[in-house]
């Protein structure tokens, strides 16, 4: 009888860490899931790590956990990004080796590759050859030594460690603070206080960068499959690259769930960030097709609307 797999989720209680709940609830998996949050566990400290390790012994990791914020919080908080995230990846990926564990899964970000960038779509081949975006460096690289750390694993003592880069996740149990959010969560408050207020719809920037958006329950079915069925080193989880989109036209689509098209407002005082990562999903796509598994993405415009439904109902329904 084959023994049941114990799959250890940390960040578990976060963004994707909820999406992967609703998708293990769908498959109706007979695995046992154990969604663990920093409440339950410091990962910055090794005792407690090894804490975690010890108390559920898990024989696969989904690693999720990290400190994680948009734009402005990557700027101004660069000591605080590098230091806990260094720390965290450390301490779960040297226990995962020294527990045993037979497969981990690690989430990076695409805001991790090079800025400067000749050709694109990115690939992972394109992670090393050059530094990030100033904006957010600390925090790439710390998330670029996390990936550094599970190779070395893989090629000294052959752990099935692998990394996988989502692009921008957006969706419901997302983190909408003013200031330390992400981009469209950001957004979405945003819009809602202006309506209420009577006020324009400032969006910081000019609207101008692009990016590719991915919807959470998206990105929670293609980490399954990828633990599931991969055994590649790093993978790039995406939307199909012909979905990029401005953050004007991001910020467009959130107005419309408001009826406040006509109120936009554009600060070109604050900075834009990094004005294009486009990536390439063609690893992903490689896997999908192997195993034929059809997979079709949630449109923006309905995972937006559905995220904003859960913005209100759960953030501002009085």
């Amino acid at each position: 009888m084959l023994k049941r797999s114990k799959i250890l989720v940390t960040g578990g209680n976060g963004l994707v860490g909820n999406a992967i709940q609703e998708a293990v609830k769908l498959n109706n998996t007979k695995e046992e899931y154990i969604f663990l949050s920093s409440k339950d566990f410091d990962l910055t400290s090794m005792e407690q790590t090894k804490k975690m390790f010890e108390t559920h012994s898990p024989n696969k990791v989904i690693h999720l956990a990290a400190n994680v914020g948009g734009l402005f919080k990557n700027m101004n908080q660069k000591v605080e990004m590098l230091e806990k995230n260094l720390m965290i990846n450390y301490n779960v990926v040297k226990c995962a080796h020294d527990y045993k564990v037979e497969k981990m899964v690690c989430c990076l970000s695409t805001c991790i590759f090079p800025d400067k960038i000749e050709k694109y779509p990115i690939n992972e081949d394109y992670l090393h050859q050059g530094p990030p975006h100033f904006s957010n460096d600390a925090y790439a690289y710390s998330k670029r030594m996390l990936e550094i750390h599970c190779q070395s694993y893989r090629e000294n003592y052959g752990d099935n460690f692998i990394c996988v880069s989502p692009t921008n996740v957006y969706g419901p149990h997302d983190n909408f603070d003013l200031e330390n959010g992400h981009v469209l969560p950001v957004l979405i408050h945003r819009c809602f206080l202006a309506k209420k207020n009577n006020e324009d719809f400032v969006v910081r920037g000019t609207g101008k960068p692009l990016r590719q958006f991915i919807f959470s329950q998206d990105l929670a079915k293609l980490i399954l499959i990828v633990l599931e069925k991969s055994n590649d080193n790093h993978t790039i989880l995406s939307c199909p690259e012909e979905q990029e989109i401005s953050i004007k036209d991001i910020a467009i689509l959130i107005a419309k769930c408001f009826d406040y098209e006509n109120r936009i407002v554009f600060d070109s005082s604050f900075s834009d960030g990094q004005y294009k990562k486009t990536v390439s999903i063609n690893r992903i796509q490689n896997l999908l097709d192997t195993e034929n598994l059809e997979f079709n993405f949630f449109p923006i415009e309905e995972g937006i609307k559905k995220t904003v439904d859960w913005f209100i109902t759960n953030k501002y329904n009085n």
